[in-house]
């Protein structure tokens, strides 16, 4: 069996399939288009029914911050229902777009990176596992994961706002220490983060076991947590690489982005924007690039065999009634000069 690095098999999987990075980008791209459109669409309709007379267009040309704000307050008045109640309808309807999008894509991609490394098996010689699972169809596993973690988000910000509420108590109206309640909540809400960003990955990496052995939501996370824990180390080498690439690319696309921008002053702002959108779009590329790789290096370790452990020879017992052999030669002749063998009386006493 072979030595191999996971994050350098994931690095190479991404470059030698350009065609899973491709459908990674198609459905996630494909959500977040769908996701701006809506959420332009809604906000024109919405800016659209709001009712401006003939006094609040007075007072927003007057340009006073007072007037403006009681302009504003009457052309808002009674309609943030209505906008509160199509943007709860519009996050149930991405939501849903999302489980299903994300089930396809993943499903196609896990099967692919499966194919991959059973290939890399095949061509190191390596013993390769037949699994009839992974012809199975785990849609409805996968769904099931992905709407957990949906549900997962939900809980995560009623927990942020449970953590707000209760740290409100620190700081009541008679005396205000907004300091004091600030510095209660950053503990608490970086403990939420920990708790949701943990369990999200652990749902992500079920959805691998769910694809390969044709398991239910509750064994491939079962199987998730315990792969996780007994491959802790090449998991976590994996992980960081990857994350630590996702920084740099992050720091890159942020230099680059602020360079057009310090020139809109003097540059026209289309071009300036066309930049922007452009930086933006590679970036969320090399992302998606940088996912499928990771995607890639924990199939490795779940897939590629592992380098055998030196094993040490230890002495076996003799079972009762067994003589024991030693390694050593065996000394079979008596040696005549020995004191103790003599016929003479106190002879031993004497040397």
């Amino acid at each position: 069996m072979l030595h191999v690095s996971p994050t350098l098999e994931g690095f190479r999987a991404a470059l030698r399939r350009p065609s899973l990075t491709f459908a990674e980008i198609s459905w996630r791209w494909t959500l977040g288009t769908t996701t701006c459109a809506l959420f332009l669409f809604s906000l024109f309709e919405y800016l659209n029914t709001l009712p401006v007379t003939n006094g609040d267009a007075a007072l927003l040309s007057t340009r006073h911050p007072a007037l403006i704000g009681r302009a504003l307050a009457h052309i808002f008045r009674g309609s943030l229902n209505r906008a509160a109640f199509a943007t709860l309808l519009g996050a149930l309807a991405l939501a849903f777009l999302w489980i299903v999008s994300a089930s396809f894509g993943r499903i196609a991609t896990v099967r692919a990176l499966l194919d991959y490394f059973a290939e890399r098996r095949d061509l190191d010689g390596s013993d390769s596992v037949t699994r009839d699972s992974v012809k199975s169809r785990p849609f409805r596993t996968v769904i099931a994961l992905n709407f957990l973690r949906v549900a997962l988000v939900l809980a995560a910000l009623l927990a942020l706002v449970g953590a707000a509420i209760l740290v409100s108590f620190a700081s009541p109206a008679a005396t205000p220490r907004p300091g004091l309640a600030f510095t209660l909540f950053l503990p608490l809400a970086g403990l939420i983060c920990i708790a949701w960003a943990t369990l999200s990955w652990l749902l992500s990496l079920a959805a691998i076991f769910s694809v390969r052995d044709g398991e239910d939501a509750m064994a491939a996370l079962s199987t998730a947590i315990v792969f996780s824990r007994e491959r802790a180390g090449p998991t976590f080498a994996v992980s960081v690489w990857t994350g630590l690439a996702h920084f740099v690319a992050f720091s890159v696309a942020s230099t680059a982005v602020s360079l057009p921008l310090s020139l809109i002053q003097f540059a026209p702002s289309r071009l300036v924007m066309a930049a922007v959108l452009f930086v933006s779009l590679v970036y969320f590329a090399v992302v998606d690039w940088l996912y499928i790789a990771r995607l890639a290096g924990y199939i490795c370790i779940a897939e590629m065999p592992e380098a055998p452990a030196s094993s040490v020879a230890t002495p076996v017992p003799p079972t009762p009634g067994q003589q024991f052999v030693s390694s050593g030669p065996v000394e079979t002749s008596i040696d005549r000069d020995e004191s103790i063998l003599s016929d003479l009386p106190n002879l031993a006493l004497e040397t």
